[in-house]
């Protein structure tokens, strides 16, 4: 998906931008890019970080680079920031967005005499450059930015920064988050809250939907008021937020918990530890563990001293053996014993089931599994959560299809989303038989959305439910 962090500080911000950004290598595999404003002008570098993390690949960068302005990011697929020069001078921009229109886009824009786009690898646009494009249209960068954000089908998000400061915006429908941060003599604006927290930062302002602000080192102001509709990605505080982070006021870690304690609440079995699919089931297997009385503990360890998260193969038979290669079992705990494993999803099934064996194989009795969400029927239309091309990856949907012999329509699907309807039973029982589980309940879309807390208008559940 990527994350963002930008800052604007009175005294030299390359310390604090690179930290700062790699707090967000959590969000993103494939690139790394950071870009400075002092008295030399604009510094920028940008590095592929698929097979060593950001702090390798940009120390000798930080050392070298100075400015007071500063943007960067974690990108999980363009390089980015770029830097943009048009009528609007000379400004970098990055961006955290999905855009489904992306062809139309183009299109319009050629048409309106934009003369060409840089060729990515595979010729792909790069989205980061297409939207510094249609903020090009406009007369004036605020006018611009507004433009930008309601011509995308999908979401952006975005930090442009030029001599004079920053300007953060929040996608339409807040569906990604923007924050800002605040201490002596420097701002700071960034995707998840926590990353500026260790480097003496205190929350400010979190950005409404659509909201556009100017972030110097004297303040922040808004520029474009927030708008009223909100649809923050519920799947944030499931899996893809770090446990430190908190959005909309709560707590990723905390509504993980909740969200144990309201599976435990609905369960009615009895094994004999409760554990968490390293490192984002954790927290949903504690809180199952508290509420329920059986002991948590850890049969099997994620060995992160030379796997660390970021380095994740794009090919999928290499991802599925790579995460297997991560863990390590604790065979004591797990040998005789009945297992119940939380993880934050099932998405193809394909390294849920080879755990199972790994399990199975280390002596376990029992495998019960409890994903932390509903099961996943959609495609997600507004982030890039996953590199799946089609619904079809998605183990629900191969299964549905089986079911309904190909005769799958959007009425038949809306069935497959109740969790008392009797297709949604057959749906799971068959997951459950092919990948090899003792027991499958998936956490149920009300249950966890009364975890996240918040207004349910508020939160976007497409994937689940298409709504």
């Amino acid at each position: 998906m990527g994350g963002f962090f930008g800052v604007a500080s009175k005294e030299d911000c390359v310390f604090d931008l690179f930290f700062g950004i790699d707090y967000h290598s959590h969000l993103g595999t494939r690139r790394g890019g950071m870009v400075v404003y002092g008295k030399g002008g604009y510094d920028r570098s940008i590095h592929n970080i698929e097979n060593a993390p950001f702090r390798t690949k940009f120390d000798k960068d930080m050392q070298e680079m100075s400015g007071r302005l500063g943007i960067g990011c974690i990108s999980d697929y363009e390089p980015q920031p770029l830097l943009i020069r048009s009528h609007h001078g000379t400004f970098a921009i990055t961006s955290v967005c999905k855009i489904n229109n992306m062809d139309e886009l183009s299109k319009m824009l050629f048409e309106n005499e934009h003369s060409h786009f840089l060729e990515m690898s595979g010729g792909d646009i790069n989205a980061t450059e297409l939207l510094a494009a249609l903020i090009n249209q406009k007369e004036n960068l605020i006018d611009g930015i507004r433009y930008a954000l309601e011509m995308v089908d999908g979401s952006v998000s975005l930090l442009l920064m030029n001599e004079k400061g920053i300007y953060a915006a929040r996608d339409l429908h807040g569906r990604t988050p923007v924050v800002v941060g605040k201490k002596e003599g420097a701002f700071c604006v960034s995707f998840e809250n926590f990353a500026y927290k260790n480097l003496g930062y205190s929350d400010y302002k979190e950005l409404g939907p659509g909201e556009v602000v100017a972030v110097t080192d004297e303040g922040c102001a808004t520029l474009v008021s927030p708008g009223d509709d909100m649809k923050i990605c519920t799947f944030l505080w499931v899996y893809y937020g770090y446990p430190s982070s908190s959005y909309e006021g709560v707590g990723v870690e905390e509504m993980r918990y909740a969200c144990g304690r309201k599976m435990a609440k609905r369960d009615n079995v009895h094994p004999d530890i409760v554990a968490g699919v390293p490192d984002s089931g954790i927290a949903h297997a504690i809180g199952y563990a508290n509420e329920s009385g059986i002991p948590f503990s850890r049969p099997f360890i994620k060995y992160t001293p030379t796997w660390p998260r970021s380095f994740m193969p794009t090919i999928q038979s290499q991802r599925n053996l790579i995460a297997r290669m991560k863990l390590l079992a604790v065979e004591e705990l797990i040998c005789g014993k009945s297992l119940l494993l939380i993880d934050d999803s099932i998405v193809r099934g394909t390294q849920l089931r080879e755990t199972t064996e790994f399990l199975y194989q280390s002596g376990a009795k029992e495998v019960h599994i409890r994903p932390a969400c509903p099961p996943l029927l959609y495609g997600c239309k507004y982030l890039n959560f996953s590199r799946s091309s089609s619904e079809m990856d998605l183990i629900t949907r191969r299964v549905i299809d089986k079911l309904e012999d190909g005769e799958v329509t959007d009425e038949v699907l809306e069935e497959y989303t109740d969790p008392e309807s009797e297709k949604y039973s057959r749906m799971v029982d068959e997951i459950c038989k092919e990948l090899n589980f003792t027991t499958l309940r998936y956490n149920r879309l009300d249950d966890m959305l009364d975890a996240v807390g918040i207004d349910k208008c508020k939160l976007c559940t497409y994937c689940w439910n298409g709504k």
